[in-house]
């Protein structure tokens, strides 16, 4: 009879102590493809294809030069922002104004990682949820979230155009 006690006693401390393990940083997102097919993450799509005003502008391919087609996301972000797509961000003094405008810290990332770091330390989930790896960012940072209907109503109704919201009902 004693012995029968022991085993869910034993199977009950394993299971404490387990639940009582510490990783040094919580993770809230499980971004782990649980199947062996291609990451979709890892797709970039290109940009449409144009046909040249002249085919004697094309230069000569060449193993390892950059394709016309290719992505380039920092040239392209720099171009959404108001600047000379051919310059660095360094290089356009425009740019590099307007965007540091409100005054520049050096060490953002690090305050923003050790924040997220704090912020998952106090939110990881119930116990179950660590177990089976369940996803808790959306609830860790619920309160951050913006309500995307909420604020188009708002502009719509400060009278800014939304061009690219649906139209209103």
């Amino acid at each position: 009879m004693r012995s029968a006690l022991n085993i869910p006693a034993a199977l009950l401390l394993v299971l404490a102590l387990a639940a009582c393990s510490d990783r040094s940083e919580p993770r809230l997102m499980n971004l782990q493809s649980s199947t062996d097919g291609p990451d979709a993450f890892a797709l970039v799509p290109t940009r449409p294809l144009e046909m040249p005003a002249s085919l004697d502008t094309l230069p000569q391919p060449a193993p390892g030069t950059v394709n016309r087609a290719d992505p380039n996301p920092r040239a392209d972000a720099i171009a959404a922002l108001g600047g000379r797509p051919g310059a660095s961000v360094a290089g356009d003094a425009a740019l590099m104004s307007y965007t540091t405008r409100f005054g520049v810290t050096p060490d953002i990332r690090a305050q923003l990682a050790a924040a997220d770091l704090e912020r998952r330390s106090r939110n990881r989930g119930r116990l179950l949820e660590r177990w089976f790896g369940v996803n808790t960012y959306n609830q860790a940072y619920r309160d951050m979230a913006l309500d995307s209907q909420a604020e188009l109503q708002r502009w719509r109704g400060a009278g800014a155009r939304t061009p690219g919201a649906p139209p209103p009902r």
